[in-house]
This record gives C-alpha cells, sequence and structure tokens, in this order.
C-alpha cells in the first residue's frame, strides 16, 4: 500500500469534520459576546464628596435631607438629582425597611440618607434636614458626615442636630468648595429651602 493511498480521506469525514469546526467557531464568538448578567442592588460609589446623614437605628420617625447646589438647584425626596448632586438613600424611618437576602425577609434597622456630589463644581453649597414626618412625638438627634473622597478619604465635618419636631428645618452645614476640590468655609448660618419648593 503505498503512501498517497494511507492518506486518503473519505469526502464526507472532511465535510463532517469541517462542519464540526465552523459549529466550534460560532460556538466560541457567541461565547465571546454574551453580555454578562447585570448585578442587581449594585451601586458604584463615584463621588468626590460624601454628605451622610443618620439617626437612631429602628426610629420610626423620617429626616429627610435636602441639599442645594452653587446654581441654586436642590435636591430633596421628589428631586433626586440635580447637575452633580445625587440623592442616592432616602430613608423614610421605618417604612419600607424591609429587605430580602437569600429568599428570607430581614429588617433594616438602619436610618441613613446619602448624598453624593460626583464632581468639583465651585461654589457654596448648602445642607438642610427636615423633619418631615413622626410617629414617636420626640426630638431625634441626627448625625451628619461630610467627607471628601479623593484623593483620599478624608472626614472634614462631623456633628450632631436635634430636630425638635415634625416640620422642623434646620441648615445643618453649609460648606464651599473650590478650583482645586478643596472645602472651606464651613458655617451654619441659617438658609430655608423647603418652602423653595
Amino acid at each position: 500500500m503505498s503512501a498517497r493511498e494511507r492518506f486518503k480521506s473519505d469526502p464526507f469525514t472532511d465535510l463532517l469534520f469541517n462542519a464540526l469546526l465552523g459549529f466550534t467557531f460560532l460556538f466560541l464568538v457567541a461565547i465571546m459576546f454574551m453580555n454578562p448578567e447585570a448585578k442587581s442592588g449594585i451601586i458604584d460609589p463615584k463621588a468626590e464628596y460624601i454628605i451622610t446623614i443618620t439617626w437612631e437605628d429602628n426610629n420610626p420617625d423620617d429626616i429627610d435631607t435636602w441639599v442645594e447646589d452653587p446654581d441654586g438647584r436642590i435636591i430633596w425626596f421628589r428631586n433626586k438629582e440635580a447637575g452633580l448632586i445625587h440623592l442616592d438613600r432616602d430613608d423614610r424611618g421605618k417604612l419600607n425597611d424591609t429587605i430580602i437576602i437569600n429568599g428570607e425577609e430581614v429588617e433594616n434597622p438602619l436610618n441613613q440618607e446619602i448624598v453624593t456630589i460626583r464632581g468639583i463644581v465651585k461654589g457654596e453649597y448648602v445642607v438642610n434636614l427636615h423633619y418631615y414626618a413622626s410617629e414617636t412625638g420626640k426630638p431625634v438627634d441626627v448625625n451628619v458626615r461630610l467627607v471628601k473622597v479623593n484623593p483620599s478619604l478624608e472626614v472634614v465635618y462631623y456633628g450632631t442636630i436635634k430636630m425638635e419636631k415634625t416640620g422642623d428645618e434646620k441648615t445643618a452645614l453649609r460648606f464651599s468648595i473650590g478650583r482645586d476640590g478643596k472645602i472651606s468655609k464651613l458655617n451654619f448660618i441659617p438658609k430655608q429651602l423647603v418652602s423653595l419648593e
């Protein structure tokens, strides 16, 4: 038997082999172009500054955060974005405090509102608190924290304000951001924001 006869192949085998190669190639291309599954519930915390408002865990009272930017735009629970300011979390006291973890309903005791400033815009910012609703009828001590995120985490301000009763509005903090991103001119001069909306 000659060498040529040993390596002679059947045309049907060649066709099947080429078809298999084609399907394998198409399968690999399809896998490369498949979109990854969206990850729900993940927040990308890209921010230059973060304002965090907290009050006692398991407190059913609703404290709202209002922030005015240098251009006079205001964010609050009905307007969660204005310019580069975003209300990332609006907490309503004990209302809607249950979450599902691994198919099990769990109560989240944390009372926290989070506002992010996602860029450097020169000028003054005003942070107000509004005692929106009360189930306890008692004053609420509210903690206010301002953090500069970049280039490294720096707590610029931390303080506590007592909100006396439903309807109270207090200026928690006023500050300015310079062109270089530095925070200055911290003060607590009152400015009403709630009636402006």
